[in-house]
């Protein structure tokens, strides 16, 4: 979704957050974590504003932006898949995990689906290699010993999690 910031209640929820903070001073990277919760990413746009907001120069912002790995300014998907491909996961598939990743979603690296839900990155190492290859869904959900004919196992459990929490 783009940002567009006259009519995006997004910046309203963002705003909000940025008054309950008692000390602005200090308190960048944690608007910087709300912002990328609420938005899913740090376009130049939302950058712009916590500058303003909390009165520091957008160069900071940036800088703090891009210095981090855990921020990002491109969108990502709602479910972040991440595919090891250190030398253990590489050597037991884990490229044929990849593949079978993109193609099932029909994406590149690290491109949001166009339904927003997922996105597939490659990583060096998940630290799990008694289990290779290993995908880790999200911070918390990891799989192992994943072939490429469990992907759309995988994919469908996220997707049926989706659908019911349209549902309520």
């Amino acid at each position: 979704m783009p940002v567009i910031l006259e009519t995006d209640s997004r910046f309203k929820e963002l705003d909000e957050y940025i008054d309950s903070v008692k000390e602005k001073s200090g308190m960048l990277i944690g608007v910087l974590h709300r912002a990328q919760e609420i938005f899913g990413y740090l376009p130049k746009e939302v950058q712009s504003h916590i500058a303003e907001r909390l009165n520091v120069p957008e160069s900071t912002v940036y800088g703090v932006v891009t210095f981090y790995s855990f921020f990002t300014m491109k969108p990502r998907g709602k479910y972040q898949i991440k595919v090891c491909m250190g030398t253990a996961c590489y050597v037991k598939g884990g490229n044929k995990i990849l593949e079978r990743l993109r193609e099932e979603l029909g994406v590149e690296e690290s491109e949001p689906t166009k339904d927003g839900l997922f996105s597939v990155h490659e990583v060096r190492c998940l630290g799990a290699c008694s289990m290779a290859p290993v995908v880790l869904v999200g911070e918390r959900d990891f799989y192992g010993r994943v072939t490429p004919d469990k992907i759309p196992h995988i994919l469908n459990s996220y997707r049926q999690k989706e659908a019911k929490n349209n549902e309520d």
